[in-house]
């Protein structure tokens, strides 16, 4: 990876925006040159591969120059602003000793649960500074996501003590605030201060630009020209790199779901939250993927020509966005009950929708289930999420006949498409895995409790 400091302390260059993010999509300047800034202004808008992000300034200074013409991608480590050869700030307090990192390459357990929760920004890690950043005029130091639980709980972020790196207050913090288990803080948390160099929080701004796919046609014009950027260029790119590489099939069924359906209405009557039939189709596929049919919890390495079957069930859920087609994921997936698993959907969606979900809950999925009916639609021929071999598409529930031993009824149907890479998965295994998944579907009892525990 880039380095993420200039030996010029006139130069800021672009940091690494996330955890292997060698790239950014430059949207938007939010300065120009000759402009005075202060530190942490924003000084542009940038997309890197799901994730829109503010990129703050590490210092106070004049803009000399500006790197970069927006839609142009920039790469980490590139120069992306140049001040007025004014040196660091004089009277810059020195930068408090880091203990020692491993470098990333040379990484290979993951991170403990605390340091992955400190080490949170909108897109993950900002290189190896990220422990000097700094908070001004006694605001607290906190992530777009963490503000929106401060305002829904009616919490002042501001008077919440901060246990991240930095004094950063993090989730826990503000919920352990809500509930009286931390003191408000008398004054701002005392906090090192910056490396000239080294970049604040990276954020989500607070009103992205208009998604490129919207763009109207001008008046007198025939046409429109959008080109791929940002997020949709993403999306292109790896829906070409699947079907390049994945060899898809796709087998279909329809699941009766009338009982199904009575049960989570008794379940959301008895709960007093909304239960869709979602959960209850990612209930049954974590069963049938921690059961018999585990070669679909799968992810294909081409370039050590690997197949890696994986124990625990990481469920992407493909959720639409006015940017793009976006997929976070549930981690063990197959621990979680309806409820549960329900309640993380709903989570997910809206912090994806609202750009505030962290770039490192949008990797490491090892099955996807896309709800193509929650807008219209039965049957789909949906595109493998590579590197994983499996992806249902779950259609639109309607009123149909249902036949058994001879008697019919109107009942309620579940179309189902089953997506796999036929260079791992063979026709017979993706059609009895449908089965399974169809019959847990028609006997859901069963799926209230977790598939694994």
């Amino acid at each position: 990876m880039a380095h993420t400091k200039s030996a010029n302390p006139d130069q800021f260059i672009l940091p690494d925006l996330g955890e292997g993010v060698h790239e950014a999509e430059l949207i938007k300047w939010r300065v120009q040159v000759g402009q005075t800034v202060e530190e942490h202004d924003i000084l542009a808008e940038m997309e890197t591969d799901k994730a829109l992000v503010e990129v703050p300034s590490p210092r106070a200074g004049v803009i000399a120059a500006l790197h970069g013409k927006e839609g142009e991608v920039l790469k980490v480590g590139s120069v992306l602003v140049e001040y007025k050869g004014e040196g660091a700030p004089s009277g810059a307090a020195p930068a408090r000793p880091a203990a020692p990192k491993a470098a990333p390459a040379a990484q290979t357990e993951p991170e403990p649960e605390a340091e992955r929760e400190d080490a949170g920004t909108v897109v993950g890690q900002v290189g190896g500074d990220l422990a000097g950043m700094t908070a001004r005029d006694g605001k607290a130091l906190a992530t777009p996501a963490v503000r929106r639980i401060a305002r829904e709980l009616g919490i002042d972020i501001n008077l919440v003590p901060g246990s991240g790196i930095g004094g950063r207050v993090t989730e826990k913090d503000v919920r352990e605030f809500a509930s009286g288990g931390r003191r408000p803080a008398t004054s701002a948390p005392a906090r090192a201060a910056p490396e000239p160099s080294s970049p604040g929080p990276v954020r989500a701004p607070s009103h992205p630009p208009e998604p490129a796919q919207q763009a109207a046609i001008p008046p007198g014009a025939d046409t429109a020209v959008i080109p791929f950027r940002g997020v949709r260029r993403t999306i292109a790119n790896r829906l070409r790199e699947s079907v390049s590489t994945a060899v898809h099939f796709t087998v279909m069924d329809e699941a009766d779901v009338t009982e199904l359906d009575s049960l989570r209405r008794r379940l959301a009557a008895a709960s007093g939250e909304k239960v869709s039939f979602l959960p209850f189709v990612c209930s049954a596929v974590c069963r049938a993927l921690a059961g018999r049919f585990g070669a679909l919890n799968a992810t294909v390495d081409d370039k050590a020509e690997q197949i890696v079957q994986h124990r625990a069930v990481h469920l992407g859920i493909a959720t639409d966005t006015d940017t793009g087609l976006m997929v976070p994921v549930i981690r063990d997936a197959d621990k979680l009950g309806v409820l549960e698993i329900g309640r993380q959907i709903d989570a997910i969606a809206r912090a994806a929708r609202d750009r505030s979900i962290p770039r490192e809950q949008l990797l490491g999925s090892t099955f996807t289930i896309s709800n193509v009916g929650s807008h219209a639609g039965r049957f789909a021929t949906p595109v493998i999420n590579y590197p994983e071999v499996g992806i249902l598409a779950a259609g639109r529930v309607h009123e149909g006949m249902v036949t058994r031993d001879g008697w019919f009824r109107v009942g309620k149907l579940l179309p189902l498409s089953l997506a796999c890479d036929h260079r791992v998965v063979d026709g017979a295994t993706g059609a009895l895995a449908l089965a399974e998944i169809v019959r847990l579907l028609q006997e859901p009892e069963q799926l209230l409790t977790p598939a694994r525990g």
